[in-house]
């Protein structure tokens, strides 16, 4: 059983990841609606927030999986969890597109509607892959 200190303590760990995938959402979402009309509303802004929200709160930090008893842990022989798996890739993607709209926004570039909608698609399947990592991870007995 955990202490409730520690369990205060993940509660804040998890609390601001989600803070860091609902900026990473705006951010992304301040990008594409500035090169993308459509797109510029609050509503959109919102969206993009609580899934990135939802993500990296669901996505990152995932219950590992249980290994057999009696099966050697590491080493060749072991399966590839896929919600590890899963919310790496994720997480990496949602990172970069993050990173990459918030360096097009200090420099003041713009991308042609292509890029912007690589971006715009780099963040929504990995925020995707996190929620989906998250939900295997955790439907787990």
């Amino acid at each position: 059983m955990r202490s409730r200190v520690r369990r205060f303590a993940h509660l804040l760990e998890r609390i601001g990841l989600a803070m860091v995938g609902a900026a990473c959402g705006l951010f992304v979402a301040a990008h594409v609606g500035s090169s993308i009309a459509a797109l510029t509303s609050q509503a959109f802004l919102l969206i993009m927030m609580i899934g990135g929200a939802v993500g990296f709160y669901l996505g990152i930090d995932t219950p590992p999986l249980r290994e057999p008893k009696g099966e050697p842990t590491g080493g060749a022989g072991t399966k590839v969890d896929s919600a590890d798996l899963l919310s790496a890739v994720g997480t990496f993607l949602a990172a970069l597109t993050a990173f990459a709209s918030v360096g097009l926004i200090v420099l003041r570039q713009d991308l042609h509607v292509y890029g912007t909608m690589l971006i715009m698609t780099g963040w929504v399947v990995g925020v995707m892959m996190q929620i989906v990592a998250g939900a295997i991870a955790r439907s787990r007995s």
